[in-house]
């Protein structure tokens, strides 16, 4: 396996890509509102793309047709945008979007609950996947293994008896939009590659409600829950440095 150790040129453009892609989801967080149809949302994140000199990593991959994924309730990742899906009331909805800046890629999603406040068990299950995601952060230190941070996230979703997805896992990052090595959010502490400065991830939770299995639909993309239970999906590009972590994906404040 070959894992790509990013030098300094390389980093410098992946922290702006990151930056300018954050960015770009705080816009996105004001428009993920009741009535949008994910496909107006999808128009509106290829104008800020565009704005910004981004390159959409998945349009045009593998045959897809939009710069975002936009999963909704039971869709656990690659919710293909659509005229016909238009956001309602208490939606449960994960914006995935990956693009390159001069070269180099940088991968974000975050999910969202529409309208409705005080619904606690979606804000539970919104909130558990976020911190989910910063307990696998904390583990993308030198010296640790990739699986430290799979058992990170694994561990604490199940702590609170959500399913933690295994048929998608995180990835290395930099030119491409997946690079060695896989990054799944389940495993066994202590094994695994491992980590060294200049390594990036991309490291995502997927959670749901219920069972952990999920189904294709007939798109061949959309991956729903099998017991179309509810799903939660968040994702950072994460920087490992001499001095720990560092996430590239979320504004500095």
């Amino acid at each position: 396996m070959s894992v790509k150790i990013k030098n300094e040129q390389a980093i410098e453009k992946m922290r702006v890509a990151g930056k300018l892609l954050a960015a770009i989801f705080e816009d996105i967080q004001l428009r993920v509102k009741e009535g949008i149809s994910t496909a107006e949302l999808d128009a509106f994140i290829e104008k800020e793309l565009e704005k910004k000199q981004f390159v959409s990593q998945s349009k045009g991959y593998h045959g897809y047709r939009h710069v975002s994924c936009i999963s909704v309730n039971d869709v656990v990742v690659h919710g293909v945008p659509a005229d016909q899906v238009i956001l309602q009331q208490g939606d449960v909805v994960s914006v995935d979007v990956c693009a390159a800046w001069q070269g180099y890629c940088a991968d974000m999603a975050r999910c969202y609950i529409i309208g409705e406040k005080g619904n606690e068990q979606k804000e539970h299950l919104v909130s558990v996947a976020q911190q989910a995601l910063d307990k696998g952060i904390q583990q993308a230190v030198v010296g640790k293994r990739v699986f430290d941070i799979s058992a990170a996230i694994q561990q604490y979703v199940e702590k609170h008896n959500y399913g933690i997805v295994r048929d998608f896992a995180g990835h290395g990052i930099g030119k491409k939009m997946h690079e060695e090595p896989d990054v799944p959010n389940y495993g066994v502490p202590g094994t695994g590659m491992r980590l060294k400065a200049g390594m990036v991830f991309a490291i995502e939770p997927m959670i749901t409600k219920g069972s952990y299995e999920i189904d294709i639909d007939r798109d061949g993309w959309t991956a729903r829950t099998k017991d179309r239970s509810l799903a939660a999906h968040v994702e950072d590009t994460v920087l490992i440095t001499d001095q720990g972590p560092e996430i590239l994906t979320r504004p500095s404040k």
